[in-house]
């Protein structure tokens, strides 16, 4: 297993940049006894119920980019608190990263009431993502009644025939370009979850969402 190791204070006090020294020290320790292999070590000082951290935002981008597959914190508040704790948790759980705290000596383990928010997000998600799937479909028909033609909007068709058409979660590539990222960035983040799609796909298939969302 590939791990990055990840530890946060949240003051730049004397006794808490001894606190960072510690958790490395401790979570090398714990690589080093589960025989997983460190590949990066990300420290920083910044507070748990912030998402918008440059630390956290390079673990998830080593994830997405499949160059780790393992999580070693000290504890469940090192990652976050509040309802960023739980954000984060559920974003590693969909890219199916397991994590090993100094904690738990091993596999983290959530208290019942995290778990019981976890499976709550995910049954929301899931209806969010039906619900939105659901919409395309309307809109499409309704695009097709009028006289749109799918296949009309593909360049270039007659150099790839026969090529099946990508699946890949189109609502997560809507979700990714509201929060801002770049179509680079939502391509390599379908990749880490196992879908090969380039730039150019993720962008030709969110324009058919915008087209026909703008139909419905």
């Amino acid at each position: 297993m590939k791990a990055v190791i990840y530890c946060r204070v949240s003051t730049e006090k004397e006794t808490q940049v001894s606190s960072l020294k510690r958790q490395r020290q401790e979570l090398l320790e714990l690589a080093e006894a589960n025989d997983f292999e460190v590949i990066k070590v990300i420290e920083e000082q910044a507070s748990g119920y912030d998402v918008e951290r440059d630390g956290i935002f390079e673990v998830l981008s080593l994830f997405t980019a499949e160059e780790a597959n393992m999580l070693l914190i000290q504890d469940e508040t090192r990652l976050g608190r509040g309802n960023t704790k739980i954000a984060l948790f559920h974003q590693l759980n969909k890219l199916n990263i397991p994590i090993y705290s100094v904690a738990h000596n091993g596999a983290l383990q959530l208290s019942e009431s995290d778990s019981m928010v976890l499976q709550i997000v995910g049954v929301v998600e899931e209806y969010q993502r039906k619900i939105h799937n659901l919409k395309i479909k309307r809109g499409m028909r309704k695009a097709i009644e009028e006289g749109y033609d799918p296949s009309a909007n593909l360049s270039n068709q007659h150099l790839a025939k026969g090529r099946e058409k990508k699946e890949f979660p189109v609502e997560e590539v809507v979700r990714l370009r509201d929060n801002g990222l770049t179509f680079h960035e939502i391509a390599a983040t379908l990749r880490g979850m196992g879908h090969d799609v380039s730039k150019a796909t993720v962008h030709r298939r969110y324009r058919e969402v915008q087209l026909l969302e703008k139909n419905d």
